[in-house]
């Protein structure tokens, strides 16, 4: 049963089945009940007014073998007495059920002139009629009469009617529900064979509808199984050209590939440029090593501690980029850029720093290698002077750093923080690092919930402004950040 109903197709036929059967079963139903209410009103209103006719005549003093009422075929009529006592009754009725009385022959002795009443209106409750005086409404029942060997089904109306000379009297007049039985059953028949039909037809156009509208889905999860077996991050799925669910499913998918081509190409260019990277010092320092063990008195020890150190902050920094591109969340203690700011700005000869007191939520020591990494590149491109603002605007905390170099050109400000990429080639990579400073310093931004942009410095080199959010405020969205 559960593979048999295990995909969205079968499903959603059974869902749209059942709810048509409710729906048929509930209308059906209704529309029985109403069409017999309607029926059964009907033969009431006929039998009332039978029953009123008869009544008429009985006001109107009419002996009781003169009544016209009682030869009617179809009109099963009955009066009875005040005591029950059945006094007229149609001709060739011979069973009655349903009016009260089982008798369908008048009692004996009884007749037109028989009066055995004291005749005192005074003894007759509140209720009573005048004499002539019929009851204006009808109470009915259901019954069955036979009449000459045929016993059918009857709706009865019994009106009381007060007679000069016998008293009060009751009618009982029937209606027959042959009409209303036939009609029902002709349509409880119609609903047993068209409600089958009905909920085949529903089932199967739902199939088919559900089927065309899960196509494009089997296609795009074909394709991103070939995507998976063939490791081919380029290939993208299906798009189908409409403007529903499923193409927006694609069309987020193939922007999901495409993404993730891009961070595995970033990944295969980030491993093959830290690779570049490392081999320059691990040859240089190999190669000093190696002269050092054939001639001790040619030892670079200078040459070899400055390629360690090289290297071991070329390691420190992948290291941090690692942390940070596995979503390693910065610690959330309260840090005052400003005292930070002239921390990592002492020792620093032509660096000024203007600071009023402001405080963020973030990582100490990640903030302070931010600001290192921008007081390093400001230091290397620098004529003579350094600022360092640090300033509160509206709900964040802003950091500058500008020199007075030549600064950056405007196709340049983005491509400066992408990770090993150095704008000057004539200058050499002991000199200029690795290219992974701004780098980190931006990766470092964005896991704070901030953001690190270069621009131009009034002086005319360049200006690059850390914006934070204040300690205590929700930092905004970015791409890549994680929530403290």
């Amino acid at each position: 049963m559960s593979r048999l109903f295990g995909s969205v197709r079968s499903r959603a036929t059974l869902g749209a089945t059942l709810v048509v059967a409710v729906a048929l079963v509930a209308a059906g139903t209704a529309l029985l009940l109403s069409l017999r209410a309607n029926l059964t009103g009907e033969a009431g209103t006929r039998a009332e007014r039978s029953a009123q006719a008869v009544a008429s005549e009985l006001a109107a003093r009419t002996p009781l073998d003169k009544l016209s009422g009682l030869d009617a075929e179809d009109t099963p009529v009955q009066i009875t007495d005040e005591d029950g006592v059945l006094l007229a009754a149609s001709e060739d009725l011979e069973r009655i059920t349903g009016t009260g009385t089982a008798e369908v022959t008048p009692a004996p002795g009884r007749s037109d002139a028989d009066d055995d009443r004291d005749g005192d209106d005074d003894d007759r409750d509140d209720d009573s009629l005048d004499p002539g005086e019929i009851t204006p409404g009808a109470s009915y029942t259901n019954g069955t009469a036979t009449i000459d060997g045929d016993t059918e089904d009857y709706r009865f109306a019994a009106v009381e009617v007060e007679t000069p000379d016998r008293g009060r009297l009751t009618v009982h007049a029937g209606a027959p529900l042959a009409a209303e039985h036939s009609a029902v059953g002709t349509a409880l028949t119609a609903m047993l064979i068209g409600f089958p039909l009905l909920l085949g037809v529903v089932a199967a156009v739902t199939w088919l509808v559900t089927g065309r509208a899960l196509r494009p889905v089997e296609g795009i999860r074909r394709e991103m199984a070939a995507i998976t077996a063939s490791e081919d991050l380029r290939r993208r799925v299906p798009e189908p050209a409409t403007h529903d669910e499923i193409a927006r499913l694609a069309r987020t998918t193939n922007a999901t590939l495409a993404a993730l081509e891009a961070s595995v190409e970033r990944q295969r260019a980030f491993v093959a440029d830290a690779s570049h990277e490392l081999r320059s010092p691990i040859a240089s320092l190999r190669t000093q090593l190696e002269v050092a063990a054939a001639h001790p008195e040619l030892l670079d020890l200078d040459g070899a501690v400055e390629d360690t150190v090289r290297l071991q902050n070329l390691a420190a920094d992948l290291l941090l980029l690692a942390r940070l591109d596995a979503g390693e969340r910065p610690a959330g203690t309260r840090v005052d850029l400003a005292a930070l700011a002239r921390e990592t700005a002492a020792g620093r000869e032509r660096v000024t720093v203007e600071a009023e007191p402001v405080e963020v939520s973030g990582s100490r020591g990640q903030l302070a290698r931010v600001l290192a990494n921008l007081l390093d590149n400001a230091e290397r491109h620098a004529r003579e002077r350094i600022t360092v603002t640090v300033r509160r605007e509206g709900g964040e905390a802003v950091v500058g750093v500008a020199d007075d170099g030549e600064g950056v050109a405007g196709a340049d400000r983005e491509r400066i923080f992408e990770r090993f990429v150095r704008l000057d080639a004539a200058r050499s990579r002991d000199d200029g690092g690795a290219g992974l400073g701004l780098a980190i310093a931006r990766d470092v931004a964005v896991r704070h919930g901030g953001t690190l942009t270069a621009g131009a410095a009034p002086a005319g080199g360049a200006l690059f402004a850390l914006r934070l959010p204040l300690a205590g405020r929700e930092p905004g969205h970015a791409p890549g950040l994680d929530r403290p």
